[in-house]
């Protein structure tokens, strides 16, 4: 069971850039069960902004996303704009002293990640990409059966991160917006990749990569294969695609099992860890829970009581870095920086 903050803690005092639709699940939803304060949100129709903050109990209606970050009543500026957003809206978050919580990925590309590190270094804040699977008991269940040994040592990681097409005038298909499917889909896999680190001698090293460009967007990826090797001689692939069925698995091989999360993105739809062993199958259910209301328990509970989060902002660079690794030896241009930000 997940340890608590003090009851007595102070709520967060959270700040929401725009109306989108993940922001319900990934902050008002989990706020309601932290206890934190929707203080503040704006949009870029002032009408938009309020009808939302009128649905979710927001304090405040503010005119732009400038006026959200630079508020005095916000310390936690939740980002969950377009990705071409991410970078400028986090870097005007960290200059303004406030702390982020940032949607994936954290910035278009690896430079623009980097100068949020070095201003959120400066200002002394956290700023957190938001892989919120890292905070749910399905993953931290499955790593803690690779320490276990129970499954040997480990030989193979494998990442399937698929989902049905968007519209075809969705943002997630738009290079000036940063998009594809790697940016949207595959920085989950490589992420979680790199969060075995541990169990692999090292980090993981990029091998090879392959992407198939989606029909009328030049330059943006529908799907994008990448293979890994690790420290200790074990091998990782990750593949994500953005007009394919539903099947977000993650699976880990070892010298003696294997074990499946049927769902590392997404364990509130599917909590199964299935562990095959010299022992034989078993599946564990984990729990439904939502894995964002873990999450911001644990950024509560860094800010309020100085407890430990697994991730930071160098991660959140060298997870840009892979990124753009990835699309380079595939044969993609980086995602394109948006030149600031505006709102």
């Amino acid at each position: 069971m997940t340890a608590q903050p003090p009851a007595f803690a102070e709520p967060l005092r959270v700040g929401v850039l725009g109306a989108a639709r993940i922001a319900e699940r990934a902050i008002v939803a989990p706020s309601r069960v932290t206890g934190d304060r929707l203080v503040a949100v704006a949009a870029r129709q002032r009408d938009r902004a309020a009808a939302f903050a009128a649905r979710f109990g927001f304090e405040q209606v503010l005119d732009t996303y400038a006026d959200v970050v630079t508020s005095p009543d916000v310390e936690l500026v939740y980002n969950p704009l377009a990705n071409a957003l991410h970078g400028p809206w986090n870097l005007a978050a960290v200059r303004a002293g406030k702390h982020v919580l940032s949607e994936k990925p954290f910035a278009a590309n690896a430079s623009e990640a980097r100068k949020v590190q070095g201003a959120a270094r400066a200002a002394g804040v956290v700023a957190l990409e938001g892989f919120h699977y890292l905070f749910h008991p399905v993953i931290l269940r499955a790593h803690e059966i690779l320490a276990s040994g129970e499954i040997g040592e480990l030989r193979h990681v494998e990442a399937l991160t698929r989902m049905p097409a968007p519209a075809d005038d969705d943002p997630r298909w738009s290079l000036d917006l940063a998009g594809g499917s790697l940016m949207d889909l595959g920085c989950y896999g490589l992420h979680a990749h790199r969060m075995l680190a541990a169990f692999a001698g090292g980090q993981p090293e990029l091998v090879r990569a392959r992407g198939g460009e989606r029909a009328g967007q030049p330059g943006v990826d529908e799907w994008m294969d990448a293979e890994f090797a690790f420290p200790s001689g074990a091998t990782g692939r990750s593949l994500s695609h953005m007009a394919d069925d539903w099947c977000m698995t993650l699976r880990l091989v070892g010298s003696a099992g294997e074990l499946t999360v049927a769902d590392y993105v997404q364990p509130h739809k599917d909590d199964r860890v299935i562990v095959t062993s010299r022992a034989g199958t078993r599946t564990e259910e984990l729990g439904k829970r939502s894995s964002y209301c873990y999450q911001l328990e644990a950024v509560r509970a860094h800010l309020r009581g100085g407890r430990p989060l697994p991730i930071d902002i160098d991660d959140a660079v060298e997870t840009a870095e892979m990124i753009d690794a990835i699309y380079v030896a595939a044969g993609f241009e980086p995602r394109p920086a948006s030149g600031g930000a505006h709102g």
